[in-house]
């Protein structure tokens, strides 16, 4: 039985890591969730309707790091510096959400289901990497079609939900909508917590542009698919879009395999491939959306796959549509589910 606490437990994602352990993936004694001087005293249990034996809500000042087992940070960057190593170095396992220390050669960057391999053993800094959002549900239809044919090059764009802004990026999607959907006309107010506003609209940056024109969400996909594939000369390139929709994230993959396939070889690879859901032509629809795939909680909990296809003048170019849940695939089930695999293999817990 685990002592788990949520850093950030009062945000989208702390809120969805809560709502996991709840439904019983691991064996959990305690959650003590962990927020801001003003969350004090809120019973996030009742609020959540969650059955968790949960401690009261602490600071992270306050957070006694003694009988602890396991820390999700799930409150950013400058919270992951201020405070991972420190839980860490008291023998805390840390899965930490940021990108803090993702590229570290010492902390594993993990998808359990791309490379269970990294957690064969418990990291000597106590220190484990979630991916970014879109990395995740990007390696993981990856993954198949590079066992089946060997990846050259990834050419990805990326179609990201207001839900990666946050409670703050939801509301600011919302209340700029109504505030459109009342007046055309009416100013569209400072760009918020996405830079420009996002309401009907499309805003292809997401984080600062580095001298090559880079931004720093582009750069997230360029590098971690490399380790966590363990393809260091992989070639990828990605622009990543941010666009009105509340939830899921939405990716158009083109890769370049090193031999030539057909497309029922393609998704035949993907749909043998656990956790992912594959759509075929002869669905309908034939392709997954946001809207959709966030109705159902079984739907949330998969990366799901459509609009396959092999180019016709070129048998190792294959095209597919990936669209995935970026609160649950993208950060809580798979900090969760980090979790579950440390405790599998037998040294957590």
């Amino acid at each position: 039985m685990l002592r788990i606490a949520i850093i950030g437990a009062t945000g989208a994602v702390g809120r969805e890591c809560l709502a996991l352990l709840d439904s019983g993936i691991v064996p959990v004694e305690q959650v003590v969730p962990v927020g801001s001087a003003r969350s004090v005293g809120r019973d996030l249990g009742a609020e959540l309707a969650l059955s968790l034996p949960m401690a009261p809500l602490v600071t992270i000042g306050d957070l006694d790091p003694q009988g602890l087992d396991v820390a999700i940070f799930c409150a950013g960057v400058d919270v992951s510096n201020r405070e991972a190593e420190r839980l860490a170095s008291a023998g805390v396992l840390i899965v930490d959400n940021s990108s803090a220390f993702r590229m570290r050669p010492d902390v594993p960057l993990v998808v359990p289901q791309v490379n269970p391999g990294a957690l064969a053993d418990r990291p000597v800094s106590h220190l484990v990497a979630n991916p970014n959002c879109s990395t995740i549900q990007l390696v993981r239809a990856l993954h198949p079609l590079h066992e089946l044919a060997a990846l050259e090059s990834v050419v990805v764009a990326t179609y990201q939900a207001a839900s990666g802004g946050g409670l703050r990026g939801l509301e600011e999607l919302a209340e700029g909508s109504r505030r459109l959907l009342e007046d055309r006309s009416a100013p569209s107010g400072p760009g918020g917590r996405f830079g420009q506003p996002l309401p009907f609209n499309l805003v292809p940056e997401i984080g600062l542009q580095d001298d090559s024109g880079l931004t720093h969400e582009e750069r997230k996909l360029v590098r971690e698919p490399r380790k966590i594939l363990g393809l260091p000369e992989l070639r990828v390139s990605a622009t990543a879009v941010r666009v009105p929709v509340f939830d899921c994230h939405s990716e158009a993959v083109h890769v370049r395999l090193r031999e030539p396939v057909t497309t029922a070889a393609v998704e035949e690879a993907l749909a043998a491939t656990p956790g992912l859901r594959v759509y075929s032509r002869s669905d309908s629809p034939s392709y997954p959306m946001p809207r959709s795939v966030f109705a159902r909680p079984q739907d949330r909990a998969l990366v799901h796959v459509g609009r396959i296809r092999v180019e016709p003048e070129d048998p190792r170019a294959v095209a597919v549509w990936v669209v995935a849940d970026n609160l649950w695939v993208g950060a809580a089930l798979n900090a969760v589910q980090i979790v579950e695999l440390a405790t599998k293999n037998g040294w957590l817990g």
